[in-house]
């Protein structure tokens, strides 16, 4: 039968201040209790740690070298709850996390030396892929996801909600002309995404409904690709507003159908498993994108 972390208290504790009665006081136990305890260890190491007198207590040469074990072992744990109570009041250590490359770019990336100067001790990760990863697999702590979440084995924290807009670069439309109502898209060069279909159900108001199916003459599997064919002149795109401030800002890129336009928003979530114990680290980076993403 091995020691427990109680004989070993009781025993440093004893020696430590003199006494059984002492000892008591200290780890707030009762007398008896305190003695149970050396009686057990003594019993499970086969020897004698201490010799009791009416006078004193006295270690045994067996005694004072397990001590010094004792001490070592106590030591450390005493160092290992300290670091921890350390990592939840000073976040620290590595972060792993992923994201469409579009987002981490426009958004994360961006907010990255405020971060880094509030937590300085966080390593960073910042891993892109236009598809969902396994966080398993890829040893991700948290995800960053656009859009509607399937996978019901994960938490969801959600971050924010980017409104869609249809733009076009000011080149193209001086050569095109600028659509005046939603069928007029059906002339008009359409740019979309190619591994996620329902993107390309556009937010407008049509005589047929709430949705403008694009018949796409380009198409590519990130939304920073689609993003760089409007600026480029290549045609009408429908793009988030977290990687179109600036360019709208600027006026490299400008709105078509406005008013045609539905209120229409692709929630962003950061994710990770439930059977994940969330990490001071982990928390630090969910408050604080969400605060700002906001």
């Amino acid at each position: 039968m091995k020691t427990t972390l109680e004989e070993l208290l009781a025993f440093r504790a004893v020696v430590d201040t003199g006494s059984i009665t002492a000892a008591a006081d200290q780890l707030a136990q009762t007398v008896s209790g305190i003695s149970r305890a050396l009686s057990r260890l003594e019993k499970k190491l086969g020897t004698t740690l201490l010799r009791r007198t009416t006078r004193r207590l006295e270690l045994t040469e067996e005694g004072r070298a397990f001590l010094a074990r004792t001490r070592l072992i106590l030591d450390a744990m005493d160092q290992a709850e300290e670091e921890m109570t350390m990592r939840r009041e000073t976040p620290s250590g590595l972060l792993r996390v992923n994201a469409a490359s579009s987002f981490m770019l426009h958004a994360v990336v961006p907010l990255m030396p405020a971060f880094h100067a509030l937590y300085p001790k966080i390593s960073l990760a910042l891993d892109t892929d236009d598809l969902n990863v396994d966080l398993l697999e890829q040893r991700t702590d948290i995800a960053i996801r656009i859009g509607t979440l399937r996978d019901s084995t994960l938490h969801a924290r959600p971050l924010c909600a980017s409104p869609l807009r249809l733009l076009a670069s000011p080149a193209y439309l001086e050569q095109h002309g600028k659509p005046r109502r939603a069928t007029d898209l059906d002339h008009h060069t359409l740019i979309g995404n190619s591994k996620l279909p329902a993107l390309n159900q556009w937010p407008l108001r049509t005589a047929q409904g709430d949705r403008y199916s694009a018949t796409l003459t380009f198409s590519a599997s990130s939304g920073e690709t689609m993003r760089h064919l409007a600026l480029a002149g290549m045609g009408i795109a429908c793009i988030a507003d977290f990687m179109t401030g600036a360019d709208r800002k600027s006026g490299a890129l400008v709105q078509v159908l406005t008013k045609e336009t539905l209120d229409v928003r692709q929630s962003v979530n950061a994710v990770y498993y439930r059977n994940t114990a969330l990490s001071s680290r982990i928390t630090a980076f969910l408050d604080f994108l969400a605060a700002r993403l906001q």
